[in-house]
């Protein structure tokens, strides 16, 4: 079984599409620890109800990325942890664990990458007025939603700019396309 970290920022949907897949014995894998930059966002709660370890730490408290980024790896070693799983974490991810984790750091993205990388993807593309949108799963590398894509999901658009219907849509998309990737890459 493959052991996992996820890494998160905020309420942890993805997060939670995850480890109901881990339940439910479509995605085989064992989520050892789930790290959060941010001790109040919901996500810590998620993990905890489902009596996931948290690492949860604040980035300002740290004189660097280097210093925070060893205290994870130190975590990640002692779990044994095989695949850093990127679930909206909203932190570019430094050399320490890039170079630890090689061609072994997944991210979720809502957009079509190459087009919208970094935040607000969803908003850089109602603003442009794309006609399709969608979901990018990637290996992570040092730059921002830059790493080889893995898989994609597309959906139309067809005009519309509800912002809300089209997050409610791409939420969807994340929750089934990311274990039902992440599931192949384990094989």
């Amino acid at each position: 079984m493959t052991k996992i970290a996820l890494f998160a920022s905020g309420s942890g949907s993805n997060v939670q599409a995850i480890i109901d897949s881990v339940e439910q014995s479509e995605l085989n894998a064992e989520i050892e620890l789930v790290v959060c930059d941010r001790p109040q966002a919901y996500v810590n709660k998620r993990a905890a109800d489902a009596g996931i370890e948290v690492f949860s730490f604040e980035a300002k408290s740290f004189s660097g990325k280097d210093q925070y980024e060893k205290l994870i790896l130190e975590k990640l070693t002692e779990k044994k942890v095989e695949w850093m799983i990127l679930a909206g974490y909203m932190r570019l991810i430094g050399p320490v664990l890039l170079t630890a984790y090689e061609n072994r750091i997944v991210n979720i993205h809502p957009s079509l990458l190459p087009a919208f990388p970094g935040k607000d993807a969803v908003g850089q593309a109602i603003d442009y007025g794309v006609k399709i949108m969608g979901v990018t799963v990637h290996f992570v590398d040092e730059g921002m939603d830059t790493g080889p894509i893995i898989a994609q999901q597309a959906f139309p658009v067809n005009g519309q700019v509800d912002r809300d219907m089209i997050q409610k849509q791409i939420h969807q998309i994340e929750h089934d396309l990311y274990p039902a990737t992440l599931q192949s890459l384990f094989k």
